[in-house]
């Protein structure tokens, strides 16, 4: 199937990352749909990427190569890992698919020495600005290596034709900060799968509510630089409004134990997939988004379909698809008081998620409008007009051209 936009010289794509499905993040949710778009254009796809386990085939679909090598596992991220410099075996892989273009999405070890091996056989390369390493490193208490991660960062991707950030904002911000031809290329969300169709009676009778009872949901990992303090202070004071209501939180991570024993009436729905992850949102009434270190937050858009009402930080996916009061509430992560240092500007800002936050509760009129806002809006947002971006940019002929300076923004 080939689309209007779809460059006719593209035939072959190499993606390169160190996570991918069936992995649950924003990277491996992002690039599975893209190899689904691309396979479904016709476009054969190759994927190198790290082993995830000793049972690990790779996918089996039809159009997708996969070239598995050894990795390690990320530290405080033990269920993913990075893959190793395998120079002879990425380059010999390379050379064997003869790809049009290439895609690095992850800037480790594999991601170097792949996108040294291109340009060794004359293959030009894309890369994906997916995750802030370099804000994560101020939860770990490791700030004093931010200016060194953020060094390495300009370094790898400036040595590819052209950077993909997922917003406008954080293109702004790369440019600032030295990196060349950032372009923007947004994200999509699977509005048949995500559904407020896939509401669940059954399973809010398992969290203890009524269907006239709120649910108020997190999704994602559990982990300090998600900022999930934030998201328990906000159920709290929710809670001091409503005694009814429930908070249930779906994923996992290095704060679950802790978050477990502190919170033992909060409700831990673990790791879920696809359709089950689908009943989980829907199923939910509002959804608590206190990150502030998220390049994009695909969970943003999912939330959204879901017809959930979220309350988000004026920052990445919210900014730039948050209405405030129309299709979600946004709070400004900088204040316009001057007078306040940067800790006490973050403060106010705390303040006045937990105070939105606690302010759907007592506004059913306001909760309605935004989770029906948020629906309509969601269903405008496909991924088939991310993956047809994506082959535009990823066009060799647009690649040996040169880098447009013009950003297409979705």
């Amino acid at each position: 199937m080939k689309t209007q936009s779809e460059p006719m010289n593209l035939q072959r794509i190499t993606i390169i990352t160190e996570t991918y499905r069936p992995e649950i993040n924003g990277v491996s949710n992002t690039l599975g749909q893209i190899v689904d778009g691309l396979v479904a254009r016709g476009i054969a796809v190759q994927v190198i990427r790290p082993k995830q386990s000793r049972h690990d085939q790779g996918d089996q679909i039809d159009g997708v190569e996969t070239v598995l090598l050894p990795g390690l596992p990320i530290p405080g991220y033990g269920e993913l890992r990075f893959g190793l410099p395998a120079w002879r075996k990425v380059k010999k892989s390379l050379r064997q698919f003869s790809p049009n273009s290439i895609y690095v999405a992850t800037e480790g070890p594999l991601g170097l020495v792949s996108a040294r091996a291109a340009k060794s056989l004359g293959i030009p390369v894309v890369s994906g600005f997916h995750t802030n390493f370099h804000q994560y490193f101020a939860h770990y208490h490791l700030s004093l290596l931010t200016p060194l991660v953020y060094r390495y960062l300009r370094y790898f991707h400036n040595r590819t034709q052209a950077t993909l950030a997922p917003t406008k904002n954080l293109q702004n911000e790369l440019a600032g900060f030295g990196f060349e031809n950032v372009h923007v290329m947004s994200r999509g969300v699977d509005a048949e799968l995500f559904s407020p169709e896939k509401r669940d009676i059954r399973l809010r009778a398992q969290w203890g509510l009524e269907e006239d009872e709120l649910a108020v949901i997190y999704v994602g990992r559990l982990a300090a630089e998600k900022n999930i303090d934030l998201a328990v202070q906000a159920f709290t004071q929710m809670r001091s409004e409503d005694k009814r209501l429930r908070f249930v939180l779906v994923g996992d991570g290095p704060q679950a134990a802790k978050l477990k024993e502190d919170h033992p009436d909060f409700i831990f729905a673990g790791m879920q997939r696809g359709e089950d992850l689908a009943r989980h949102y829907a199923s939910g009434d509002i959804f608590l988004f206190p990150s502030k270190t998220d390049t994009f937050g695909n969970v943003v858009l999912e939330a959204m379909a879901s017809g959930l009402a979220v309350v988000a930080f004026d920052y990445a996916a919210a900014h730039q698809h948050i209405r405030h009061e129309e299709t979600g509430l946004v709070v400004a992560l900088t204040t316009e008081n001057q007078d306040l240092e940067p800790d006490d500007d973050a403060a106010s800002a705390d303040e006045d998620y937990v105070d939105l936050a606690q302010s759907l509760v007592n506004r059913p009129n306001l909760l309605k409008r935004v989770r029906q806002g948020a629906r309509l809006h969601a269903e405008s947002i496909s991924w088939a007009r991310i993956v047809d971006q994506f082959c535009l940019h990823m066009s060799k002929e647009k690649l040996h051209h040169g880098p447009s300076k013009e950003s297409v923004v979705i």
